[in-house]
């Protein structure tokens, strides 16, 4: 079996692996364990006495070797704040007027990635596979390439990939296409895009040569895993604590990163409509939204965190009773069991992004459900995750009634058809659970090196 090489751009250590909040961790660990493989990456720090190179530092935790590098100030608000945050993240989110860029911004990201590459040749034995991640490393595998490193490299994009009329808005972004084109295999989350990726290529003179393989593959989740964390946390005292606080109220719930992506201004505008059009639910539902701040350092993040705790305010100050409070917003985030716990305890899921790779939480709502009694997810059209949840409630987030009309079916929608939508979502998340998407993508890099390799010859 050959080694797994995994180059994200934060590496969950060993002694943060029980506190990560997502499934993708998990999945990947128990592949590197599986192969004593290596996860490479950022260890998150920042030193203001880095001024050149610097060597990987290794911890070695149930066969994994964890090798990360610190990055210098400068290094961090080019590459990371800068282009990877304030250009790539909003473009391939298809947020144009979020897009800021300057020339210093794109050749330090190119530096980072460079610096990367140049360090993981001596940590290879010669017989491994390296998969890169996410948008933070799309030059990372041509970068390998020409450090003379022969192995099969393939990358996958978590986020959406966005149509050529957003891309060239990319700074030199023939040189990124191409860049992608330098791995055996590339991955996405939904045939949308995919297919954009594969158009945006028909755009470039001359065509580069050889394409590399592009396919599908939607990331999934651990189901039991899932459910049975979410067991426990419904069962913890931060889920008795939440029970008790409800006073046999209906809870509705949302999980997002605070993040212009995640729609979460039009989410809380739909929820004041709500209450608003439908005063029957008034006094009988809450709405909780954990909105843990990330990126505090952008701007723009910060600008969208006052504007959600002055609607926040608005609609508390406009509905509340001296005994209810319609909306909880925290801006913290909680344990990955107490989450689960949460999402068991709601009667509604609402998952709203404007644009979204999949969704990873849309997916943990439906496992975390009671199968007696499963909740409603509402779920947006533009989430990845409605590729193959087309059972939730379907709506379109740009629309805020749409949302609403949402919201209200959720609400009032009987038990059985409740449980028919939940048996078909629970089917789609057992046929693409984490384990195949990581096999499926593994078996697939594989193929596809032979073939690229056996076209060279």
């Amino acid at each position: 079996m050959s080694r797994l090489v995994t180059i994200s751009n934060r590496v969950a250590l060993p002694s943060q692996l029980q506190a990560a909040q997502g499934g993708l961790a998990v999945g990947l660990r128990a592949a590197l364990e599986e192969s004593g493989g290596i996860w490479y990456g950022w260890d998150g720090g920042v030193d203001e006495r880095i001024t050149g190179p610097r060597a990987p530092r290794v911890q070695t935790h149930n066969s994994v070797r964890y090798a990360t590098l610190r990055l210098s100030r400068t290094e961090y608000d080019r590459y990371y704040l800068g282009f990877a945050n304030r250009v790539l993240w909003p473009l391939f989110h298809y947020r144009m007027s979020f897009v800021h860029c300057r020339n210093p911004l794109l050749e330090g990201y190119w530096e980072v990635n460079r610096l990367f590459a140049e360090h993981l040749p001596s940590l290879l034995d010669g017989d491994e596979i390296i998969w890169v991640h996410d948008y933070h490393f799309i030059p990372c595998g041509e970068l390998l390439r020409e450090q003379g490193v022969t192995a099969p490299i393939g990358f996958f994009l978590h986020t959406p990939f966005p149509p050529w009329d957003i891309i060239r808005a990319l700074p030199d972004h023939s040189r990124f296409l191409r860049a992608l084109c330098r791995y055996d295999l590339i991955g996405f989350q939904t045939t949308i895009d995919r297919d954009n990726f594969l158009d945006c290529l028909r755009h470039l003179d001359p065509q580069p040569t050889p394409l590399p393989r592009a396919e599908v593959f939607p990331i999934g989740i651990d189901v039991d895993q899932v459910a049975n964390a979410a067991r426990r946390g419904f069962n913890s005292q931060q889920g008795r604590r939440l029970e008790q606080s409800l006073r046999d109220r209906r809870l509705i719930i949302g999980v997002d990163r605070l993040d212009y992506s995640k729609g979460l201004r039009n989410r809380f505008e739909a929820y004041e409509s709500l209450l608003e059009q439908h005063s029957e639910h008034r006094s009988d539902i809450v709405f909780l939204q954990i909105a843990p701040v990330s990126r505090g350092d952008v701007p723009e993040y910060e600008e969208i965190r006052q504007h959600l705790e002055y609607m926040a305010g608005h609609i508390n100050g406009r509905f509340a009773e001296y005994d209810w409070v319609p909306l909880r917003y925290l801006n913290r985030g909680f344990h990955r069991t107490n989450v689960l716990g949460f999402l068991a305890r709601s009667h509604v899921g609402l998952v709203t992004p404007m644009r979204d790779g999949m969704n990873l939480v849309a997916k943990e709502f439906v496992a975390a459900q009671n199968p007696e009694n499963p909740g409603a997810l509402v779920l947006s059209l533009h989430a990845g995750a409605a590729q193959e949840l087309d059972s939730a409630l379907l709506v379109n987030p740009y629309n805020v009634d749409d949302v609403v009309d949402g919201l209200h079916r959720a609400l009032t929608m009987p038990l059985a058809e409740r449980h028919e939508r939940w048996q078909a979502m629970m089917a789609s998340l057992r046929r693409n659970d984490i384990h195949r998407w990581r096999t499926d993508f593994v078996d697939a890099l594989h193929d596809a090196h032979r073939a690229r390799v056996a076209g060279a010859l």
